[in-house]
């Protein structure tokens, strides 16, 4: 396994590089001050995972991520911020990445974090799924039984954090299609966006392909 760990802070870079070695003593961990470097990095080195701070030089935050998202549709990336907005919690969770992690958790948090995250699935911090709860998501609960088994082929693999073109080659489908299932699947657990589908969808009992409940 290959990490690339990008922030401007070497305490913070060494100390997430201990706990993936927690998870996996033999990862190939690379590290990346700024975002020049991050995008250096992806380029030579492929890894398997990015922890990516939104404030480090030249990121320019959530516009940076995008631009990552775009340049490199299937590397799985887990934002790791001292931020903890829940309004930028969903931002950036909406640029369908596979997490977002404040360096404010305890390290027992970052690892079950970057487990699940190793795992397939996303991780959404307990401030996240407090804002919805609280005040944030639809008054009805909605209900997965409207979905057709492709919808459903759809939304598990948004809850793994795949990117509208990952999906489209997975599932042999034409990217618009992709999107129309989306909005399909928004409507259905009325949702407003891709993050409030993967909560509601995991409060429903989903399951994202190879993950039990």
């Amino acid at each position: 396994m290959k990490v690339l760990i990008a922030d401007d802070h070497p305490m913070v870079r060494d100390a997430l590089a201990r706990t993936l070695r927690l998870i996996e003593p033999a990862a190939e961990v690379l590290e990346a001050g700024d975002f020049t470097a991050l995008v250096h990095g992806v380029e030579q080195g492929l890894p398997d995972l990015a922890l990516v701070d939104l404030h480090m030089p030249g990121m320019e935050g959530v516009a940076g991520l995008r631009q990552l998202r775009e340049r490199f549709a299937t590397l799985k990336i887990v934002v790791v911020s001292a931020e903890s907005d829940p309004a930028l919690v969903r931002k950036v969770l909406g640029v369908g990445i596979s997490g977002y992690l404040p360096k404010t958790e305890s390290p027992e948090v970052h690892l079950h974090a970057l487990r699940l995250v190793l795992s397939g699935a996303v991780f959404l911090p307990d401030l996240a799924l407090r804002d919805f709860r609280d005040g944030e998501a639809p008054v009805s609960r909605p209900d997965a039984s409207g979905l057709t088994p492709r919808q459903l082929d759809v939304l598990q693999l948004l809850m793994r954090g795949q990117a509208n073109k990952v999906i489209a080659r997975e599932l042999g489908l034409a990217e618009g299609t992709v999107k129309l299932h989306i909005a399909a699947i928004l409507r259905t657990l009325q949702a407003r966006n891709r993050t409030e589908a993967v909560v509601m969808a995991r409060e429903l009992g989903i399951v994202a392909p190879g993950h039990s409940a």
